[in-house]
């Protein structure tokens, strides 16, 4: 893979997953044979992910941009380029763009053939304003 590929956005994320213009461009695939999930996902201002969990935890290395991280129960943080966030395993989270600037990171979950990502409801406006 060169770094014109590595800039591409990729397919559009889906939308029972995010709110907001995003998308995935996935930089392992299963047919590797490498036991993990990697992929760049580029998020427009205010758009973000559900909240959802993993059962391999997840890694977030922001290359682009600002934009927020949350854990169920805890503050929102801002993270920006350069930020490598480290998700628990099974943390009930969020992550995506701030309010004025778009967000691209390389997320990566370790052990794709146990991992369990559940999915859940959509961040809503006041717990993204907040």
């Amino acid at each position: 893979m060169d770094i014109k590929s590595f800039k591409e956005k990729g397919v559009p994320g889906p939308a029972n997953y995010f709110t907001g213009t995003v998308h995935v461009k996935t930089l392992i695939t299963p047919e590797e044979d490498i036991n993990a999930i990697m992929a760049i996902v580029s998020f427009d201002a205010k758009a973000r992910t559900n909240w959802h969990t993993h059962t391999s935890g997840q890694i977030l290395t922001v290359v682009e941009g600002k934009g927020y991280y949350q854990e169920e129960g805890q503050p929102k943080v801002v993270i920006n380029e350069g930020d490598v966030v480290k998700i628990p395993k099974n943390v009930k989270h969020w992550h995506g763009a701030s309010h004025e600037s778009a967000m691209r990171h390389v997320a990566m979950v370790p052990d794709r053939d146990e991992d369990k990502t559940e999915w859940l409801e959509p961040v809503t406006d006041a717990e993204y304003n907040s």
